[in-house]
């Protein structure tokens, strides 16, 4: 019997709400109630890949730079990708290996340091859009930004955070392994953040680059590696919403690609954060993922019944 596979895009901010510290103890409370919901994977068979976020947790290990670099040598941003990948990886892999034993499910869980190859002259290089670390008040984040040489937006309004290179994925490494890994039945931690950014140099060895890469398009792409039926895309809302955030705002249920496509190019999706989830699910479906689904972690179960959440599918 044919077991269906999964690709698992989960934010960083489901790890770590706004509007808290972000205590390690508070991530391992969050990461717990987040497995929660990805049980239900396990009680259908899925095979199962997981990719996560990391924008709240870089963007701290980055202040932690700044404020020590008189005292520490500072690391670069792509080695911080790097470190959050092990520490992330480590809280899902440790939580997720307990829910397992509490299932009496005997599988294995894996973390993946994974490389991701981005184009050295990637045009969004120049114009930092990726948000990361703590939200602050206008004045806050400008005393900040002068003192350390950051690049600010505001997110909502009044909220303002750090912004950072975040360039497109071309080339997933270990591809092969992570595959042979998730067929075996063994679930995978893999792409971390989006995957660590490097990219190849003159004489066509690997270099990091400071720079988050989208974790819902390197989400898309490693799906296609594994060959995942389906791509899910956790995010902190239950639904894609038409006319977010206005008196018209309704859920959508069900659409096409062809529908979001048509959406996305008319500019409904571009604001706030569903515009990358938007375009990492037309690129999943182009080739040959089956659906995508976006909902919340409390909504996976009644998404898996198909009482929940946006499916998005190619035409029939």
């Amino acid at each position: 019997m044919h077991n269906p596979t999964a690709m698992i895009a989960m934010g960083g901010n489901s790890l770590s709400p706004k509007g808290e510290t972000g205590t390690i103890q508070q991530q391992f409370s969050h990461t717990r109630e987040t497995l929660e919901g990805i049980s239900h994977f396990i009680d259908r068979n899925y095979n199962l890949c997981i990719n996560h976020g990391n924008g709240p947790q870089v963007g701290n290990e980055l202040l932690r730079m700044d404020l020590t670099h008189d005292q520490v040598p500072p690391l670069p941003l792509g080695v911080c990708v790097a470190g959050t990948q092990g520490t992330i990886g480590y809280m899902i892999q440790q939580s997720l290996q307990n829910k397992l034993r509490d299932m009496e499910v005997d599988r294995e869980v894996v973390t993946l340091v994974t490389q991701v190859i981005v184009y050295e002259n990637d045009p969004t290089i120049q114009v930092p859009t990726k948000f990361v670390g703590p939200r602050y008040t206008e004045t806050e984040i400008k005393l900040l930004a002068g003192k350390f040489g950051w690049t600010v937006k505001e997110q909502e309004p009044g909220q303002w955070r750090r912004v950072v290179s975040s360039p497109m994925p071309e080339y997933i490494m270990h591809g092969k392994s992570i595959k042979a890994l998730v067929d075996r039945g063994t679930i995978v931690i893999a792409t971390g953040g989006g995957g660590i950014p490097v990219y190849n140099n003159d004489s066509r060895h690997l270099e990091g680059m400071d720079a988050v890469i989208d974790k819902d398009y390197t989400a898309a792409k490693l799906g296609r590696i594994i060959r995942a039926e389906e791509l899910w895309i956790i995010t902190d809302v239950k639904h894609i919403y038409r006319n977010f955030g206005t008196l018209k705002q309704e859920p959508i249920r069900e659409m096409t690609r062809s529908d979001a496509k048509k959406h996305y190019e008319n500019g409904e999706y571009q604001k706030g954060s569903i515009g990358p989830k938007i375009k990492a699910a037309m690129h999943f479906l182009k080739y040959h993922g089956e659906k995508v689904i976006v909902t919340s972690i409390p909504c996976i179960k009644d998404a898996l019944d198909g009482n929940a959440g946006t499916v998005i599918r190619n035409e029939a």
